[in-house]
């Protein structure tokens, strides 16, 4: 009798040790604002308030901790909350000491956007564009059929969380992610600048908006929460507003050329530039920095650039970097339901309307387009040089990207 009690007690004793760890895994995060967000956090159409109880079926343990955080809240409701109304940031110009950034510059001239039933209607047009291609079972393309629980948590980190805002934003880079970021860090307050949060996007320096430990990315949940990390997952991908920007794939590859290989950079002449020299370009003896391979005259072409993306021992060797890696393999449209995708083309356009709909563009504007921006018209150049096959080749190894965000297939370049 005495036994039977004593396992009835450490069953109960057990249960609640465990139910105080998922609160304390929780409470690490700042998921306290995670029901303070849904009124607009799944608009899956663009400014209509997302349904509260419209949830889907759950799994058990999603279901669990979704009872146990509306318990929790419940519980803390009388608690008043102190709100901060943080000011307008004004368009003063900020002191630019990155070179890539000196370069190019920022256009502060006045752009003229398109009414917000425009922009829900462009919105709508994308998604639907973006579904019909991942429900098409003629156009297939690598990884587009496996489940999000298939995606290694090693490609989950361009997907980054905002807990406080109820925010998730898949970075890619070449597609205003920079200034994108600096977004996320307000808007989060994950960096503090003489311990205070930043205010202004264009404050926060380069250096530190790059610097992975700045953000909460999905590839670092499962350090946290362990085998619960797909669980929160999920809940937050139902929950949160999810948001991308994309780009012409192909000017996405000339702009990170640019930014990579025309401007002195130590790491990518290190890692990408070198190997790329001696296999395409027969050089040896090559310098053992990026500026005297400059003063030397050596620098990687654009068609060494397309060589080394053709070839069939690059990806055996490391996978893409993520500046010319697929957008569809950096941010899985196909296993995760955006609800807003914007494109560089009309960033003007598409910025302010997204903060808009998230709620914040009285807190931020977003910081301005660069004036020296990669644009469309330049591909003819560029590709000018470029064998026909190569161009051919290139197309079907970004094909998928073309194709899901609605990007016309550039005929020009592929056909003599």
């Amino acid at each position: 009798m005495t036994k039977a009690r004593l396992l009835r007690l450490s069953v109960v004793l057990v249960s609640i040790f465990m139910i105080l760890l998922i609160i304390v895994y929780w409470d690490n995060v700042g998921t306290a604002h995670f029901y303070l967000h849904t009124s607009f956090s799944r608009p899956h159409s663009p400014g209509i308030a997302a349904d509260d109880e419209g949830w889907e079926a759950l799994p058990d343990v999603d279901e669990f901790l979704v009872k146990l955080l509306s318990s929790s809240l419940k519980q803390n409701s009388s608690i008043p909350q102190k709100t901060v109304q943080l000011p307008v940031q004004g368009s003063s110009k900020p002191v630019v000491s990155n070179l890539e950034e000196n370069v190019r510059g920022y256009d502060w001239s006045a752009h003229n956007g398109r009414s917000s039933l425009d922009q829900e209607k462009l919105q709508i047009e994308r998604q639907r564009t973006l579904r019909e291609f991942c429900a098409n079972s003629s156009f297939t393309f690598a990884t587009k059929e496996r489940s999000f629980d298939d995606i290694p948590n090693y490609e989950l980190n361009h997907l980054i969380v905002d807990d406080r805002h109820g925010v998730i934003y898949c970075y890619v880079p070449k597609v205003a992610c920079t200034n994108w970021k600096r977004v996320m860090i307000v808007l989060s307050e994950s960096l503090l600048d003489r311990g205070v949060p930043y205010q202004n996007p264009l404050d926060i320096p380069r250096e530190h908006v790059h610097n992975t430990s700045t953000h909460l990315t999905f590839n670092k949940f499962w350090r946290r929460y362990g085998k619960f990390s797909r669980h929160l997952m999920k809940i937050k991908l139902k929950k949160y507003t999810k948001f991308l920007f994309v780009r012409d794939p192909f000017v996405r590859l000339i702009s990170a050329f640019r930014s990579k290989f025309e401007l002195e950079n130590e790491e990518f002449y290190q890692r990408f530039a070198i190997p790329m020299l001696k296999l395409y370009s027969n050089h040896t003896n090559l310098p053992t920095s990026v500026r005297e391979a400059f003063r030397a005259g050596l620098k990687v072409s654009f068609s060494d650039f397309i060589q080394y993306l053709l070839d069939p021992r690059t990806e055996k060797v490391v996978p893409f970097n993520e500046h010319w890696r697929q957008i569809y393999r950096l941010c899985h449209p196909c296993q995760i339901d955006y609800d807003f995708i914007g494109k560089l083309e009309t960033l003007d356009e598409d910025a302010p309307y997204l903060l808009q709909l998230l709620k914040v563009d009285r807190l931020l504007r977003f910081p301005p387009s660069y004036r020296n921006r990669t644009a469309s018209s330049w591909e003819d150049n560029w590709f000018a040089k470029i064998p026909l096959a190569w161009r051919q080749q290139l197309y079907k190894l970004y094909e998928a990207d073309f194709v899901l965000f609605g990007y016309p297939k550039p005929e020009n370049l592929l056909k003599d």
